[in-house]
This record gives C-alpha cells, structure tokens and sequence, in this order.
C-alpha cells in the first residue's frame, strides 16, 4: 500500500519551480473574498461567542462544502479546530463533524458553539444563575447574606494577581464557584466560555493587542455586569442556532458531534471515514496560541505548567524538534537555509513546524476516503527579512503525503476580517503604530485529493 502510495506521488509530483510558477501565475478569485458580509453574517448563531485572533468565516467553510460535498450524508473534519468554525457549520447541515485541538480553550469553544441547548431551558438556567449572583451589583435576592468562597486556581495565582486588581479578582473567583456548581454540564460549559471570554475586559490586559501586554491605564470592566451583557448576546446566538438544527442532529448531538482535545498528528478517527478536512492551521512563529489564551488556561485550569503546555503547540517557539523525521519540500529547505543566516532559533522553529505539518498531512491522507479532499487555509508571511512561503510549502508537501494538488484558491482578505498590520521581525500582529509591514493582504486555500 505505501509503495502504490509513492509511485502515485511520483507519477504525479509537482516540483519545486512547477509550484513557484502554479503561484505566480495565481489570479485572485473574487467570489472567495466574502466582501460586502456584515459582522452580524459572519458572526451569526454561535460564531461570536468568544474573540478569537484571525479565526476565519463560516461563508468559506459554506462555500466549499458547497463546491465538494453533495448528498445529505457526509463526515466532515478539522485538525485545528481553533475557534469551531468548521464544527459549527457541519453540524448546522446534519453532518458529522470531528476534530480536535491541543488547546484547552479551543476544545471548550468549538464544544459549546457545536452544542444547540433549548431556548426556553437555558433562559431558565440563565435567569437562576443571574439571581444567584445578583448581590454583586446589589440586587436582592437568597444569597444576599451568604457568604460564597472565591475559586481562584492557587497553582496559577501569581499569573492571576499579574494580570487582574483584587476586587475583580474576588468577583472572577465567586462567579467561578456558582458555575462550577451546575450539575447540567451543557450548561455550564456554556458558562464557562462566556466567564473565558469577558476575563480579558476584566483584566490589565491591553485591550487591542494580541499579545500578553499590560496596560496600567486600563480600567478593567466590573465581571458580573460584563458578563451578564454577554449572556444575553450568546442567548440569542443560540436560539438561532438552534434553529437551523434538524431535530434528529438534536436528539443525536454525541454521534453527530465527536471531538476531542488532542494533538492534530493523531486524530481518533477511523480510517478512510471522512469526505472532507476543512481547516486553518497555525501560523508558523506567528503567534503563541497558548499566551493568546492564557487568561482562560490560568482560570479553567487547563495547564499544570503554562512552559509546558506551550510545548505542545504546533508551530510553538517552546516545541522540540523531532530528529527522527526529515523534512520533504525543497521549498521550506531553502526556506530555513535563509533564515540560518539571520537567526539560527528561528530556522529550527520554521523546520518544527513544517515537520509536524507533515505529520498532519500523513493523518489526513489516513482518515480521507478515497475521492475526499483536504482544504487548508493558509497566508504567507516575512521574517526578519526573509520570505516564508507558507502555502508553497504545503502545496508541495501536501503530494508527499499521497496527495494529488487538485486545486489552490488565492483570496483577498477583507480589512474587518483579519488584522493587517504586522512586525517584520516576529511576524506577529500588532497595533497599527507598532507595525512595520502589511499582514496577509491574500491568503491561499491549497487543496489535495485523495485518489
């Protein structure tokens, strides 16, 4: 089997200067581009519940289940799950979605957005928990005289006391206990994103910026008025969420819904089961999805060790290398001889990288029927001066996986989707004033067919 494998590879391999010029002569597919859509579109049902950097819109994944996926029955999958987008709109069709991320955040996200909850029953849960709280802004109510001991994870406390004042320290940690004494774990998993989402309102952190970076101006917003406020918002996502849901997808939420929190390399999916991958994976070097989060890790607890838990992020600063594995394209060989002469630390993050890429692409080719297809979204970038071909790169690898590059899309991306500006020197977003170059002003779906 591997053999027939790489023969087919072979037969079919577009080389290295084939790639550069299949790029080159790219032209921009308007349709793809999505200008015009309304935050209200892209942020319609769940897809606004929690800020997540870049994610991208549910019209994308629309359009290419779309252009692929014919028949009511179809699995659908992302390795990378991030923010749900994916998830959410396989499981807005009646279809099977599966995926995982290593990201404790993520996972809890793409679960809660997944999940269609009965208006009427949250509205009731919703109003309980609101009543339970109310003396925090001074409404009466049974628990006016009750003293409720703060939740505040003691392993991760001085992250927390770096990053939030003492009265909303304590309010966090009173609105933490009454969560976690929800017996419906649907329900308080849904409050459990909606408290991981307002924390970064209710901290120092510095409210535009995507790194972890304190502003000792900042007046953090009061943590029970915030969250009420967003409740109501993700109430009504979900009542509309819910429906759109096909009563059977309802009753059946566990066989239609199977993901997991895991490493993207090593999914739990059988073999040759799923019609479509559908994903954006990280970026390399671009940004530390572990520190882009740690708010909710410090908070939910979802990291013995924040050093370590960032190991195990693809495309992580903190990740080793695994010596074992060689890298396939000649395109990011070159890619990393360049940047050796600027930064050695640097080169071996881009070669981890793309050697777990690899490792990605190999488990895609496994889970895929024959026929299937595998759609990844993916934006060059620069570094220190040196131009990484991001999409190139996994156009050509994605064929050493067994894959025939059937299609690569080149879209703009519209200025209210995703931050433009970046620093050349970490290739990471910032603020307009900070930057030094544009960000991703196009973007590449690359495409491969299992055959």
């Amino acid at each position: 089997m591997l053999i027939d494998k790489r023969m087919k590879v072979k037969e079919r391999l577009l080389l290295k200067d084939e790639i550069i010029e299949l790029f080159r002569s790219l032209k921009v597919e308007k349709e793809w581009s999505f200008n015009g859509y309304k935050p209200s579109q892209t942020g319609k049902w769940t897809h606004s519940y929690h800020r997540y950097p870049a994610k991208f819109i549910p019209q994308l994944v629309e359009k290419l289940l779309d252009e692929y996926i014919s028949g009511n029955d179809a699995h659908i999958n992302d390795p990378f799950m991030g923010s749900g987008t994916t998830i959410v709109t396989a499981i807005s069709r009646g279809f099977i979605a599966s995926g995982t991320d290593i990201n404790g955040i993520s996972y809890l996200m793409t679960k809660v957005k997944s999940t269609p909850i009965e208006p009427t029953y949250l509205q009731t849960k919703i109003n309980s928990f609101n009543l339970k709280l109310g003396f925090l802004d001074g409404a009466l109510n049974f628990n006016t005289n009750k003293e409720i001991q703060p939740l505040i994870p003691q392993r991760h406390i001085e992250r927390i006391n770096y990053w939030f004042n003492e009265d909303n320290k304590r309010e966090l940690g009173i609105i933490l206990r009454i969560i976690l004494e929800e017996e419906d774990k649907d329900i308080r998993d849904f409050l459990l994103l909606a408290f991981s989402h307002i924390l970064k309102n209710c901290s120092i952190w510095l409210q535009g910026s995507t790194k972890p970076t304190r502003d000792f101006n900042k007046k953090p917003a009061k943590p029970f008025t915030t969250l009420k406020k967003h409740l109501r918002k993700m109430e009504r996502g979900n009542r509309e969420f819910h429906q759109v849901i096909s009563s059977e997808v309802i009753k059946n939420i566990d066989y239609y819904l199977r993901i997991c929190l895991g490493d993207a390399k090593h999914q739990q999916v059988p073999s040759n089961s799923v019609d479509i991958i559908i994903s954006s994976s990280p970026y390399v070097t671009s940004y530390e999805y572990a520190d882009l989060h740690q708010l909710s890790t410090l908070w939910l607890d979802f990291a013995n060790d924040l050093k370590e838990y960032r190991s195990n992020f693809i495309g992580s600063a903190f990740k080793k290398n695994n010596v074992f594995l060689k890298l396939k394209s000649s395109i990011a060989i070159e890619t990393i001889k360049k940047m050796k002469k600027n930064s050695e630390k640097i080169a071996r993050e881009i070669e981890t990288f793309f050697l777990d890429i690899q490792q990605v692409f190999d488990e895609s080719y496994r889970i895929l029927k024959e026929g299937g297809r595998c759609c990844y979204v993916i934006g060059n970038t620069e570094l220190k001066g040196v131009k990484i071909p991001n999409a190139e790169i996994f156009a050509e690898i994605i064929q050493y996986s067994g894959f025939k590059l059937d299609r690569v899309i080149k879209r703009e991306i519209p200025l209210k989707i995703l931050p433009q500006k970046r620093d050349k020197e970490t290739g990471r977003f910032a603020s307009n004033h900070n930057a030094t170059s544009q960000a991703y002003p196009v973007e590449y779906i690359v495409i491969g067919k299992k055959e």
